[in-house]
């Protein structure tokens, strides 16, 4: 087994465009449930709605790519609002629901025949990225320290990424560290007790879920930018999941936890798949007990178990505090 390349490969998923995604959906997520207690289900819309409004503007309407960037934030404060006015009076459980419902709508809507000729159907949109990478300072070539590294359409949209991932958690650090952000950790021990005192609790879990959504649809930025193609069925309810295992790994309600847990993530991931795949191709694991194809599958009920195991021993993350998973769902 080359250990050299498996160990070269979990260091490159550890910075890589999978990381920075859900690292960016898990900071949208800490605010909304880490810091506020929000149960937001539906993470992926957000994400799909930036997306799509990146790829439709300018691949559908042939608009500046600028345009859509604007049109994809504008959708994510619209979702924001459509899915909080009918829920955030009500209790947390209604916000769960109607999030992972919202989710799947925008997910078939935008994969439907019907729109097939704006948001292209099951195969989705291409040929949006070119003015993202037109802005491109990296010269053509690859950028490696030994056998680590990127070329350099990966290398621009990873330096964008993280620097966006940093600007990120700056924010919530900002925001969090303000008597704004101390009301929102108040609503999440005891929202009753908040709004005793004359505050407006609607508004600030509105504010939360607007920021917090618009910090995640940068992932769906990323993402698009980075395959230079989406489809719908990216943006599934498991994309959430993943999103809050991220954040539960590395620990709610600590602004950088998001960012470690996503790196950790998918350096097990990364170790679990080439370990296992050339385990077997070097006759270690026999084929009749797994073979090549059931990987994938096999990999994630691996990560499913750590993070059963995590969760008896450790449940509030690798950083977190045990205080801080405490939620009032009155």
């Amino acid at each position: 087994m080359d250990w050299t390349r498996i160990l070269i490969n979990a260091l490159e998923a550890s910075v890589g465009l999978q990381a920075v995604v859900f690292a960016l959906a898990a900071i949208g997520l800490n605010v909304h449930f880490g810091y506020t207690g929000l149960l937001n289900f539906g993470q992926s819309g957000f994400l799909a709605v930036a997306a799509y409004g990146l790829a439709v503007t300018v691949a559908t309407f042939g608009l500046p790519f600028w345009l859509g960037i604007v049109i994809g934030l504008v959708g994510a404060v619209l979702l924001a609002l459509l899915l909080g006015i009918p829920t955030l009076r009500l209790r947390a459980d209604y916000l769960a629901i109607v999030t992972i419902a919202s989710s799947e709508i925008i997910r078939l809507v935008v994969r439907s025949v019907t729109f097939e000729g704006t948001f292209g159907g099951s195969d989705g949109r291409q040929n949006f990225a070119a003015g993202f990478y037109s802005l491109n300072p990296y010269p053509k070539g690859n950028y490696n320290i030994g056998e680590f590294g990127f070329p350099e359409r990966v290398m621009w949209i990873l330096t964008v990424g993280w620097a966006l991932v940093g600007l990120s958690c700056l924010i919530v650090l900002l925001l969090m560290r303000s008597p704004w952000g101390r009301v929102l950790k108040a609503i999440r021990e005891d929202e009753d007790a908040v709004r005793s005192l004359g505050k407006n609790v609607y508004s600030y879990k509105m504010q939360s879920l607007i920021i917090g959504g618009v910090l995640g649809s940068l992932g769906g930025f990323v993402y698009a930018l980075g395959q230079a193609s989406i489809q719908p069925d990216i943006f599934g309810t498991d994309t959430t999941f993943f999103a809050y295992t991220v954040l539960i790994l590395g620990g709610a309600a600590r602004v950088g936890a998001p960012v470690v847990g996503a790196m950790i993530f998918w350096v097990i991931l990364s170790l679990t798949d080439n370990v296992l795949n050339q385990a077997i191709d070097a006759g270690y694991i026999s084929s009749s007990i797994i073979n090549n194809t059931q990987v994938g599958q096999f990999r994630f009920m691996l990560v499913g178990l750590l993070l059963m195991i995590l969760m008896i021993f450790r449940p509030q993350g690798i950083f977190g505090d045990r205080r801080e998973i405490a939620l009032d769902a009155r």
